[in-house]
């Protein structure tokens, strides 16, 4: 099965872009590249998706379609929660 993640956050957001190639990087090595769908959002030009999820701030992460983390998690939050997904 196929594991979705969206990290949803503005452009131009440095704090953004350096956690994202770190989390990307943890989400391989847990799912595996062949089991990982990583997809960036760009709040501006997604918005009204970003409403839907719950996203009151940035950077936000979704997994399959559910908000998991409203805040930029550390890597160690990050594999914790994606562990029970490897098995799947």
């Amino acid at each position: 099965m196929k594991v979705k993640i969206e990290v949803i956050a503005a452009p131009g957001c440095r704090k953004c872009a350096g956690a994202q190639s770190e989390l990307r990087a943890v989400a391989a090595s847990v799912l595996g590249e062949d089991r990982l769908v990583w997809r960036e959002v760009n709040v501006l030009e997604e918005f009204d998706y970003a409403v839907a999820l719950g996203v009151l701030s940035m950077p936000a992460i979704a997994v399959n379609g559910e908000l998991k983390f409203s805040s930029l998690p550390t890597p160690e939050q990050f594999r914790t929660l994606l562990s029970p997904l490897a098995s799947c």
